[in-house]
């Protein structure tokens, strides 16, 4: 068995760890990315891409890919029973893209596969799993397993895990993760827009008395809802694979919509649904030797704000040139500057997920109230274009 020989080995090729390698590739450094699944990437899963990632996707030539696809939201709107409590405008987030962008995770995934394979060709391993890793001074071996069970190995300068929140690398380093869960419990789906023409480049976000419904804009005039569910058996079905939709879970989801906003959206059309309790884990190391994590590997926030996926983007964008400066001096890598910064950036991000589901948690009318008001004020002052920015990711 020959041992390929590579500077950067990529564990997972998700939309961190293709990014990563394509950062790499860029800077000439030679790549190699293991990928466990063997078929191509499907499902909407994570959509929002926020203004600092694309400003990264620029440094490879992916921002115009990515924006000829997706949905440009340029502003927020807060509601509550049936009213308008204020509008916040993403035109002063960022000086090269004031908006959020959304896309399918699929189609993201496609256009980071695509940019990898022309910058790296046959980088991209799929059906292959990692089982091994010896770290050494100067190297790490690494074995898996590829198509039809045979056995792989490759001797890497550096192995990058990036193989999301159960990630094989962090397990194979012994690295811990410490957090907590939360009692919060959401459903989504994916379905015709129903909103008014004038509201369907906004993203809306319902704070009700009964628990937040939180809606984006999607590609090809789709919505995606998000809402916060009572802990019963109706939504039971709402399983974890961003696949077919459950019938009795869309369904009930247009309803519970419906009852909490006003608009119905129609469960005929619905694409997708998928269920998902909240939780936040940080390693409690980033890096052994010539072993780092990224992503939701080092790091898992609440997907409440889209931020989790845009962090691992932004650990690749940071990541990158710190391991072809590696690779190039011979160094054994700058880890602890890294996961300093990184870790800081995942704390905030998983603070102001906090906020975000705490404003939209059930209060009873009274205290509803109190939070319509907290909102109207908040979102009328001049400094809202601050809130415009820490929701952009600007702080990033």
């Amino acid at each position: 068995m020959t041992t390929e020989r590579v500077d950067v080995l990529v564990v997972g090729g998700g939309p961190v760890g293709l990014f990563t390698a394509a950062l790499l590739a860029a800077r000439g450094v030679r790549v190699a990315v293991w990928e466990r699944r063997a078929a191509p990437p499907v499902g909407s899963r994570a959509i929002g891409i926020h203004p600092p990632s694309l400003d990264a996707f620029a440094t490879i030539g992916l921002d115009g890919p990515v924006l000829a696809e997706a949905t440009k939201v340029r502003t927020g709107v807060a509601r509550s029973r049936g009213r308008a409590l204020g509008t916040l405008t993403f035109d002063r987030a960022s000086a090269t893209h004031p908006y959020v962008a959304t896309l399918d995770q699929h189609r993201t995934e496609t256009l980071l596969r695509d940019r990898l394979e022309e910058l790296a060709p046959t980088s991209l391993r799929t059906g292959t799993a990692l089982s091994g890793l010896r770290r050494h001074r100067d190297h790490v071996d690494v074995t898996g397993t590829g198509p039809d069970d045979a056995a792989v190995t490759v001797r890497a300068a550096f192995v990058v895990g990036a193989d999301g929140a159960r990630s094989v690398v962090r397990d194979l380093l012994g690295i811990g993760t410490t957090g907590r869960d939360y009692p919060d419990r959401y459903v989504m789906g994916d379905f015709a827009d129903p909103e008014e023409p004038s509201a369907r480049s906004a993203a809306l976000v319902d704070v009700g008395p009964d628990g937040v419904v939180e809606s984006f804009p999607l590609p090809h005039g789709r919505r995606r809802y998000v809402v916060l569910v009572p802990d019963d058996e109706a939504f039971a079905a709402a399983g974890t694979s961003y696949g077919e939709p459950e019938p009795e879970v869309a369904v009930r989801l247009a309803a519970l919509v419906a009852e909490r906003t006003g608009v119905a959206p129609d469960p005929a059309s619905c694409s997708m649904t998928s269920g998902f309790r909240v939780r936040r884990r940080a390693a409690d190391r980033v890096g052994v030797g010539r072993v780092v994590l990224a992503g939701d590997a080092a790091h898992e926030i609440s997907p409440i704000g889209g931020q989790g996926m845009n962090l691992g983007w932004l650990d690749a964008a940071e990541l990158a040139p710190l391991l072809a400066h590696a690779v190039a001096s011979g160094s054994p890598g700058p880890w602890p500057g890294y996961a300093r910064r990184r870790q800081a950036s995942a704390g905030r991000a998983a603070r102001q997920a906090e906020v975000n589901m705490a404003l939209g948690r059930p209060l009873g009318a009274l205290g509803a109230v109190g939070r319509e008001a907290l909102l109207r004020t908040a979102l009328s002052l001049p400094t809202a274009h601050g809130l415009a920015r820490l929701y952009a990711m600007r702080w990033s």
